[in-house]
């Protein structure tokens, strides 16, 4: 590992995990503060004089042009200090032709009389009150020429291409093993569009103190906002401080930010006095990034012993006309089962829709739900039970690569979850078992997530009262960052975890690389064991050079830190009166992590096995499930209460996947169907029965000093296929076009027969 350490010749303190803090249920760090409304979100920031207060308006149209523009009424308007549409719009840096959402660059707003797509922003209009500025919105006049739009995904499948600098990965000859295979599987799975939803929506609180901007705002990346919105404003990186401290919701959709942030920026600039503005419910269902729908073409050849000789997942997907982002559903398919003869890879058709980007566990979550369902229906053909054909073709290296894998407990995930679970009862033809009006059915699948490491720097400062405190530029949005990170900074230097601060979410603090991928606990965390170690080293150098120490003189490799005490054997005193002696002003260590150099050697995932059982109501086609079972293997667990509820909050979000959730784009207009939480359907509490997460033991010694990896995108992986399998075993029949709604399922039936 590249660090200030020596990791394989330096006693970690987290391995032998002495104080127990590593894993321990631990409560939120800052949950008292959320319970009790005092969590200030971007929005509720207060700045430092009366802030105005910023609207939106969207366009209502999919594509074409702004042709005339009438601001006088809303100018008028009382309380209203100032209109700007892309006619009066300051000067911003230049967007780039094709953008990623991920990568900084200028993100300009009211730029152009072009309009790209329902929703879009066209005009803000800023007032003294939140009143005055949505009855100022209300009365801006703009006329619109509506172009020729292209927004219905499957009527443009002869537009699809190969997504720019990629290529199909094949191995052997597919085709030929596939068209030579005795029992095959060919059909192809849907998925729609999908919005984030997140209970918070994104906002910003800005202001200026001469040529220094602060900006509180709601995104998942703190430096690659800042670096953004410096771009987009023409100043330097260094006059732009954005904080992020608390965060409500991301799910991949506040990976970039939008135009909030960079309006109330300069409408703060213009006026000379804070700004705020926030998204409503309906601008985020259209005005920033979603999920987008997939067509999922899987073929699968095996042999009547269940050997897979040929595999294949080809991937139809969309993204709006500016952008680049593809869904990789394909890519995950690369890693899981052995087969010989593979084919795998990616179309992308550009539509007039908003942006589409990453959403919790981007291609597993859209591609699981086909190839986990198809491996089901080849058990079914080939007689066979679906746990042992998944085991049977379990690859004993990469099956694309040939990489070993660093750790690998997908089988003992499968095995152990079958035990628990009491998969031994399943009946494995469909239809056999009823529970008064519900046709009682169960189903599995297997789950993978890759496994990341980013460069990361972090610090801890240890006072005089003996209190760490951690800083460094990463977020929390919900999965408990603010946490783990005491956790480590307790157990790393031996104190009491009320004697730890965390101080995230600000751009001023060594950076990180935010919140997402399922990377930010072990990157964050990994930065933060360096600090914590380089830390624990500049305090042993003191204590033994320190005549009035009764650690003077003994080996500093010795030194053991617990409960507050730093000790050789039974000489020991205070960390406090240490430092209180030697650095009343404070000691502070920088630490940082970067991937290895052998990382590339190895190939790294999480891995899990979903179990479900759901009723099927064969005269209403409603589905319940009854119980779910997830088993996992991640790594090292950082905290058994915030990793268990990021993989059960994954498992409901995979029901909702199966079940609700998805969006329908009106053709008319290029809108989406549902527009708010009311009519955009996921799961609530009556929907989930009951629900457990098991972690396996496992610390994977190649992806990081702690061992540790994701688990937030893990969990929603597989499970939606889980429960469409299921689904199959109650009632004896598919679908394919998710979700798998009543009126779906009932045409099913009928057309069967039942």
């Amino acid at each position: 590992m590249n660090s200030v350490l020596d990791w394989e010749a330096t006693p970690n303190p987290v391995k032998t995990n002495r104080a127990g803090n590593i894993g321990k249920a631990v409560d939120r760090y800052e949950g008292p503060l959320k319970v009790t409304g005092t969590a200030p979100y971007a929005y509720e920031v207060e700045p430092p004089s009366p802030p105005a207060y910023g609207v939106l308006v969207s366009a209502p149209i999919a594509k074409g042009r702004i042709t005339h523009v009438d601001t006088a009424a809303a100018e008028a308007s009382p309380g209203v200090q100032l209109v700007w549409t892309y006619r009066n719009a300051p000067a911003q840096g230049p967007r780039p032709e094709r953008y990623d959402f991920f990568t900084p660059s200028p993100r300009p707003a009211l730029d152009s009389d072009q309009v790209y797509y329902f929703g879009q922003q066209v005009a803000v209009v800023v007032a003294d009150t939140l009143e005055n500025a949505q009855a100022g919105a209300a009365l801006v006049n703009l006329t619109f020429e509506d172009g020729a739009k292209a927004v219905a995904f499957h009527d443009h499948f002869d537009e699809a291409v190969q997504p720019p600098g990629e290529s199909d990965v094949e191995i052997g000859d597919f085709e030929a093993a596939f068209a030579a295979a005795p029992v095959t599987v060919d059909e192809v799975w849907r998925t729609p569009l999908q919005n984030h939803c997140q209970m918070e929506p994104c906002a910003t609180t800005a202001w200026w103190d001469g040529d220094q901007l602060t900006v509180h705002t709601s995104v998942q990346m703190v430096r690659f906002a800042q670096n953004s919105l410096a771009e987009t404003l023409m100043v330097p990186h260094k006059n732009v401080r954005l904080l992020t401290r608390y965060v409500g919701g991301g799910f991949g959709g506040k990976g970039s930010f939008y135009e909030d942030l960079v309006l109330a920026s300069l409408a703060a600039r213009e006026l000379g006095r804070p700004v705020k503005i926030a998204l409503s419910r309906q601008q985020m269902m259209h005005g920033t990034v979603h999920r987008p729908a997939t067509d999922l073409h899987v073929r699968l050849g095996a042999t009547p012993d269940g050997k897979l000789t040929a595999m294949s997942l080809m991937t139809v997907t969309h993204c709006d006309r500016r952008g680049s982002f593809t869904e990789h559903a394909s890519n995950f398919a690369r890693n899981l089962y052995a087969a010989p003869n593979r084919l795998t890879g990616h179309r992308l058709i550009r539509l007039d829709l908003p942006v589409a980007s990453a959403m919790r566990a981007p291609g597993e979550a859209s591609g699981t739900l086909s190839l986990e369902v198809a491996m089901d229906e080849l058990a079914e053909k080939l007689g066979m039970d679906p746990v042992e054909l998944r085991i049977l073709n379990e690859p004993p290296t990469d099956p694309e690569t040939g990489k070993p894998f660093s750790i690998r407990q997908l089988v003992r995930c499968m095995r152990e979850g079958a035990q628990t679970f009491g998969w031994d009862n399943r009946n494995p033809t469909p239809g056999q078992v009823r529970d008064g009006r519900w046709l009682v059915g169960l189903g599995m699948a297997a789950a993978i997530r890759g496994n990341f490491l980013l460069p990361a720097k972090c610090s801890f400062t240890v006072d005089a009262e003996g209190v760490i405190t951690v800083k460094q530029g990463m977020t929390d949005i919900g999965t408990g960052t603010y946490t783990v990170l005491a956790q480590i900074a307790a157990e790393t230097l031996g104190v009491p975890l009320g004697d730890v601060r965390v101080e995230i979410g600000d751009s001023e603090l060594p950076p990180a690389p935010g919140s997402g991928g399922q990377f930010g606990a072990a990157t964050a965390g990994s930065a933060a064991l360096d600090a914590g170690m380089n830390l624990r080293a500049a305090i042993a150098e003191i204590a033994v050079a320190d005549p009035a120490s009764p650690l003077f003189g003994g080996p500093s490799e010795d030194i053991t830190f617990q409960d507050g005490v730093i000790a050789i054997a039974n000489r020991s005193e205070r960390l406090s009166d240490l430092i209180r002696r030697n650095r009343p002003e404070g000691l502070t260590a920088e630490g940082e992590v970067r991937p290895a150099a052998d990382a590339g050697m190895w190939s790294s995932h999480t891995y899990g096995a979903h179990y479900v059982e759901v009723g099927v109501d064969t005269v209403t086609g409603e589905v319940r499930t009854r119980r779910m079972l997830g088993v996992f293997a991640a790594g090292r667990i950082l905290n058994y209460k915030t990793a268990r509820s990021q993989l059960t909050g994954g498992m409901i979000w995979g029901v909702g996947s199966a079940l609700t959730e998805g969006n329908a784009v009106d053709p008319r207009y290029g809108s989406l169907i549902n527009q708010d939480l009311a009519s955009y359907l996921v799961p609530v509490q009556a929907d989930i029965g009951e629900l457990d997460a098991i972690m396996l033991d496992e610390v994977d010694d190649k992806a990081n000093p702690m061992g540790i990896k994701g688990v937030g995108e893990l969990g929603i992986s597989g499970a939606g296929a889980a429960v469409a399998n299921a689904i199959y075993n109650a009632c004896g029949v598919r679908v394919r076009d998710y979700p798998i709604t009543p009126d779906k399922l009932l045409a099913a039936l009928m057309a069967k027969g039942l």
